[in-house]
């Protein structure tokens, strides 16, 4: 089964195409092998795109644990520069079909050498705590700044289902928040039942962000597509930032904007690193 693996900023998947994957038993159990670091390919995610009756392809992300994402900006990214790079794909703008909703990628730049510039519209966020979904005391029509109690501390987060559920913590300093370990809490605290990816937001002026991933399933990652739309968003929201802003996470720096109708817009790459072949079948 033939494979390439792009990253998009760091954040690294593995792309098949679903009409070779039709031997395979659990999507679940195969995308935990693949993105194995040590017994297999290694990757953050499996992209596997296919047909599509609503759109003019379909992605399916499976996280490294085996689960199943809604969507992803930088898996579904890398999926794209799969088909251009494939000559599956020609025209300047791709429709996705994802498990949230189908995601218009306009192709901005052919850099070479399997690089490729792409903004993607990755839909509108959903502050109401029932949508995300969080379990709060009361029902919330946003959870902004809301207090939540962890492991005997309070944490102020910001939460929105963007693609995926997400929490975002400002701080002043990624190190001494001890960022990995609360993520890691986060991720799983029993008021997000759907678990939740992680980000911490360090403002440095209104048009620029510094950002860390704790991501759903994967742990620390260099980046996320949908995280940096999220992180975008809480600091617009919170009034750090304006709607239109750089953020700077260790794999690189994405360009969000946060647009009047509420549609998010997100512009980063996708690189290929390498084409290979899965030859395990169980």
């Amino acid at each position: 089964m033939r494979f390439i693996k792009f990253h998009g900023n760091g954040n690294d998947y593995i792309v098949f195409e679903a009409k070779h994957l039709s031997s395979i038993a659990s999507l679940n159990d195969f995308a935990r092998q693949v993105c194995d670091r040590h017994y297999g390919a290694g990757a953050d995610g499996v992209a596997i795109v296919g047909e599509s009756e609503e759109a003019d392809f379909r992605v399916r992300i499976f996280n490294a644990d085996g689960s199943e994402a809604a969507s992803s900006g930088n898996g579904t990214r890398c999926a794209a520069a799969y088909l251009y790079n494939q000559k599956l794909w020609t025209k300047n703008e791709l429709r996705f079909e994802t498990r949230a909703g189908v995601k218009l990628f306009r192709l901005r730049e052919d850099l070479g050498e399997g690089r490729y510039l792409f903004q993607a519209e990755m839909g509108r966020p959903q502050f109401e705590s029932e949508r995300i979904p969080m379990l709060t005391d009361a029902p919330q029509e946003r959870v902004v700044d809301y207090p939540l109690a962890v492991e005997g501390e309070t944490v102020r987060v910001t939460a929105m289902q963007m693609c995926n559920p997400n929490c975002c913590v400002f701080v002043d300093d990624f190190e001494r928040a001890n960022w990995r370990s609360l993520g890691h809490e986060l991720e799983s605290h029993q008021s997000f039942p759907e678990k939740t990816n992680v980000i911490f937001v360090r403002v440095v002026n209104e048009g620029k962000i510094e950002a860390r991933v704790w991501e759903r399933g994967v742990g620390e990652t260099f980046s996320s597509g949908t995280g940096a739309c999220a992180a975008t968003v809480a600091a617009s929201v919170g009034n750090h930032t304006g709607r239109r802003v750089s953020v700077n996470m260790p794999g690189g720096t994405f360009e969000v904007e946060w647009r009047a109708d509420g549609e998010v817009l997100l512009t980063g790459e996708a690189e290929i690193v390498y084409a290979g072949e899965w030859q395990k079948r169980g």
